[in-house]
Order: C-alpha cells, then structure tokens, then sequence
C-alpha cells in the first residue's frame, strides 16, 4: 500500500504543481509528501520533478510515469468500488464544501441522518461563499449557486433558484421603492454586494423589457458573506439581491419586502460539481443522492407558502416561469442520476 500511496502522490503532485497543495489534497504534511516523492524516484532511479523556488516542474521521466501512474490509479479505484458497491460496505472520508447559505440551510441539517445510515463514513465539510477550487482543494464534492467557469467538472443539477431584490420597510419609507433598474441606478440607491475574489464588482444583472442587462450599482457595504448581507438588508442598510429560499421567511414576516419588482434578477442554479474520477466512488454516489434529494425537498417546503402577490408586474411572471423551470428539472431528472459536462 505504501508504493501505491507513493503513486497517487506523484499524481496530485503533478495535477496541481506543487507538493504543499497535494499535501493538501491527500490530508498530510508538505513533509510527508516529500518524503513519499523522494521514496518513489529513489525506487524508480529517475528524478520526477525539477525543484524550483515557485513550483515543480516535471522532468521527461516524469511525464512518461505519469500517464501510466494514472491509468493504475483508475484501475485500483475501478477495483475498489466493484467490491464496494454495497451501502454495507460504504466507508471512508468525504470532503464537501457549499455556500454559506446553502450549506447551514440545506446541507448541514441533514448530514447526521446520513451518518446514522452509513456509520463508517465520515465527512468533512466546509461552507465559503468564496469560489472553491474543487481539484485544487481536493474536494470530492462542491454545492455551487450561480454560474459556472471550470468546464472540466461533471455537474448535477439540484434545482433552479429563482432570486429577488428586496429591503427593510423602513428603507422603503425613507428612499422609496425604485420599481426599476433604470430608477434604482439614476437615483443612487444603497445596494448590499457581495464581493470575493474574482466577482464582478458592484454589477448586477437584471431583466428589463429589452431582455437581461446589466447594472452598474453602489452602495456603502460589502461582505463575502451572504448572511451578513441579509442582516444589513434587515437593518435597513440598503437593497439586497438573494435567492429567494434565503429570505422566504423574512418576506413572509413582512419584515423584508421586495423592491424594483419591474426589474427582476436572473435565476441562479443549484449546481453538484464533482470531478470525473470520483464518480466511480460509491459513497460519493450515495452521498450526493442523499443531499440532493434532501436539499430539493427543503427548498420546496421554505418557498412553497411564500404569497406570490406580493411580487407584481414582471417580478410575479418572472417568479412564476422559474418555478416553472424548477419543477421541469425535477421531472426531467427526478432522481437526479446523470452528472453531465459543464456547457
């Protein structure tokens, strides 16, 4: 088992370029992956990697080992889940990561009735509103909400999220209620943002009668949390643009109430990402048909009581095309079996 540890290794080593991140990747030390790289090079003869200040650099060697390494890495694994693919047998680690909201609301909630199923598998999970590097973080699983970039992810779709702009009534009564994008921007209204590395800064896209556009908005608060921004928004700091699921309850309460109604903000998807290789991982398969069926299940019961008639004009028939939408996801993938490539 140690030669193969070696090799698996060598290979995250070389996919993600350095030996801290493949530390990373396989939960050990910078040192123990050195360590196991050193073993492996003095077993083959060969040097794998050119050491530089920044990054490792393959040698010929090691791009000829590669291609090899990974096809019995594949076949070990293929072998592996032949003999596993029983939920007795179901054991091991899964590394998962989600938004913020998505994680405490959804996600979360429901991993310990999945543990009780299957006691011998245990699970990590991290909640960011940051953009995850799936590969690059090792992760076997990543819930991600909004649009997509990396196109080399298999991705399962949980459900489409319509959103909505929305401030405190007494943002309202102090500013007025701007109706549209075009009014919201020319009177300079507050606007909560979300901000991490690699958003788009102070822009959002919004429909008009001339199709989806964007805006430029500006506001005095920004956060990488989308919590902290909903508890501006109850505050009366300012407009806030969230999926309808994160704030079903607070408009129910009257104590958030929709705005630019005219305006509406593009729906989102609910996205499962997961790298090609982990698909052969029975747990991992177990694991996302748990959730997913979960998380569908909650996003019903959070926004299927929330009263429509509150949103008028185009926000109401926007709404109602994206449930729309929703509900044919479900029937045309209702157990969300097929992870399929990135478009």
């Amino acid at each position: 088992m140690a030669y193969v540890s070696n090799i698996r290794m060598f290979v995250r080593v070389y996919e993600l370029g350095s030996m801290s991140a493949a530390a990373r990747d396989q939960r050990t030390s910078p040192a123990v992956a050195s360590a196991r790289i050193a073993e492996l090079e003095r077993h083959l003869g060969v040097r794998l990697f050119n050491r530089t200040t920044r990054r490792l650099q393959p040698t010929e060697s090691g791009r000829l080992f590669y291609d090899g390494a990974r096809r019995i890495l594949e076949a070990i694994d293929d072998a592996e889940a032949a003999v596993m693919d029983s939920t007795r047998n179901l054991r091991g680690t899964i590394f998962v990561a989600a938004p913020l909201g998505v994680g405490r609301r959804f996600i979360a909630p429901c991993l310990p009735e999945f543990k009780d199923q299957h006691p011998r598998i245990d699970i990590r999970l991290r909640l960011s509103d940051r953009r995850i590097d799936v590969v690059g973080e090792g992760l076997d699983l990543a819930f991600h909400l909004g649009p997509l970039e990396d196109s080399s992810l298999k991705r399962r779709v949980v459900a489409e999220c319509p959103r909505i702009l929305c401030a405190a009534p007494s943002y309202v009564e102090r500013r007025g209620d701007p109706v549209t994008a075009e009014r919201m921007v020319a009177e300079r209204h507050d606007c909560l943002n979300l901000r991490f590395p690699g958003a788009r800064e102070f822009r959002w896209t919004l429909m008009t009668p001339d199709g989806p556009r964007p805006f430029e908005v500006s506001g005095p608060f920004e956060s990488d949390d989308g919590d902290v921004l909903t508890g501006w928004a109850l505050d009366g700091r300012g407009i806030v643009m969230k999926p309808i699921f994160e704030v079903a309850e607070h408009l129910k309460a009257g104590r958030l109430v929709p705005v630019v109604r005219d305006s509406p903000p593009l729906p989102v998807q609910l996205v499962c990402l997961t790298q090609h290789r982990r698909l052969r991982d029975p747990k991992i398969r177990a694991f996302s048909d748990f959730v997913i069926e979960r998380c569908r299940a909650e996003l019903n019961r959070v926004t299927e009581r929330l009263d429509t008639a509150c949103l008028s004009g185009a926000g109401q028939v926007a709404l109602r095309h994206v449930m729309l939408d929703a509900n044919a996801v479900r029937k045309d993938d209702p157990r969300g079996e097929t992870f399929r490539e990135d478009p």
